[in-house]
């Protein structure tokens, strides 16, 4: 049993060594991969300089299921930054998400065929010249917005028609990352902006993008700008595949008490889950990272290269310290799980955990805070 575990890790540590294009956002890994892909079509672009963001599943922890975000158009963070798309890939153990990222190049995303100029590797759906962003009208739907005119038209070959949604596992996606997509991982990027993490946060928070609501053929599947439900909405037209109901006993649901409380003994997961009273993240998986401003711009070029040296070290700094404990509360949840360890012994484990994760969001909040404070513009005297 001990060398299975150790054969595991080793199997998480290569993959997260080898696939550099993002920091994993590692939680708890998922038993059953997420849903394929739904057939949506994409809204037009609603104005210049908004770059195409697909629709991707993400999970909750907290009610055991994944949910569609949909695609959507989104301002880039910094003319130049292109957007590299999340992924679930399996890690010899379950699946684990793969957060997005921006930067000057596209990273690897698992080989997942996104579509509208995302075929499972690079990006051809538009190409920054300058400070001005250039649409690939062959895969981008500018067709209703007359006042985009930095056009061009290069057709691109996807024979990939599958609609898998993840990478390795029984009938994932088989590509791994280029030398290429390595490099790009390695190159300066941020995290989502704020207005994705809005977005995602409003999808998470509808019932209708439950997969076990829409059965993966979610009624919004993309819309003209994040956040926006209503208006500018496009819904699937079918799902990827038939859709197969998830179980309710991935590692998520099993192994960790849902709505961050310490389970009773003999109480569900679908118990906990109809408790929607807010409660402090009790684990590091179930922080989102912290969004990251732009460097203030004084309009002294090296005063600004030095604010964006003390950004790129803090919040690096934050993500090395969020990773490492992360990997030790699971480790920690795997070897009770192996040991059948008594109830009294979980809960005192989370309660462990709750207490760590709050102090670290706790001292990353207030280093933001003093950086902020430090670079934030002096008025005149």
């Amino acid at each position: 049993m001990r060398t299975t575990v150790v054969f595991s890790l080793v199997i998480v540590f290569t993959i997260l060594s080898t696939c550099v294009a993002s920091p994993a956002q590692i939680g708890m890994p998922i038993n059953m991969g997420p849903p394929p892909l739904p057939v949506y079509d994409q809204p037009p672009c609603p104005a210049p300089g908004y770059l195409w963001t697909p629709g991707y599943w993400a999970y909750d922890y907290n009610a055991g299921q994944y949910y569609w975000v949909p695609g959507t158009w989104v301002m880039a963070p910094q003319p130049g930054f292109l957007w590299t798309p999340p992924y679930w890939g399996w890690n010899g153990v379950g699946f684990v998400f793969f957060g997005g990222w921006w930067g000057p190049h596209i990273g690897f995303y698992g080989g997942v065929p996104y579509g509208y100029g995302y075929p499972g590797t690079g990006f051809y759906g538009g190409r920054w010249q300058g400070n001005q962003y250039y649409y690939n009208s062959s895969v981008t739907n500018i067709t209703n917005v007359t006042n985009i005119t930095n056009t061009y038209n290069t057709t691109v070959n996807n024979t990939n028609v599958n609609r898998v949604s993840y990478n390795g596992g029984n009938g994932g996606q088989t590509a791994r990352p280029t030398p290429e997509e390595e490099a790009a991982g390695r190159e300066q990027h941020i995290g989502p902006v704020a207005a994705q993490t809005e977005h995602q946060q409003a999808a998470r928070a509808n019932p209708q993008m439950r997969a076990s609501e829409n059965h993966g053929k979610p009624p919004i599947a993309a819309t003209s700008r994040p956040g926006e439900f209503k208006e500018g909405v496009e819904a699937a037209k079918e799902a990827g595949a038939p859709y197969k109901p998830e179980p309710n006993s991935g590692a998520a649901a099993n192994e960790r008490p849902q709505n961050n409380v310490p389970r009773p003994p003999g109480a569900s997961a679908n118990e906990q889950a109809e408790n929607n009273v807010p409660r402090p993240p009790a684990h590091a998986s179930d922080l989102q990272p912290h969004e990251r401003p732009p460097a203030p711009n004084t309009g002294d070029p090296d005063l600004y290269r030095k604010y964006q040296q003390q950004q790129d070290k803090l919040y690096t700094q934050m993500q090395q310290e969020h990773e490492k404990l992360q990997q030790k509360q699971e480790q920690e949840h795997q070897r009770l799980q192996q040991q059948n360890a008594s109830d009294a012994e979980r809960q005192q484990m989370e309660q462990r955990h709750q207490q760590q994760t709050q102090q670290m969001e706790q001292r990353h909040t207030q280093q933001i805070q003093r950086l902020q404070q430090r670079q934030a513009p002096r008025p005149p005297r």
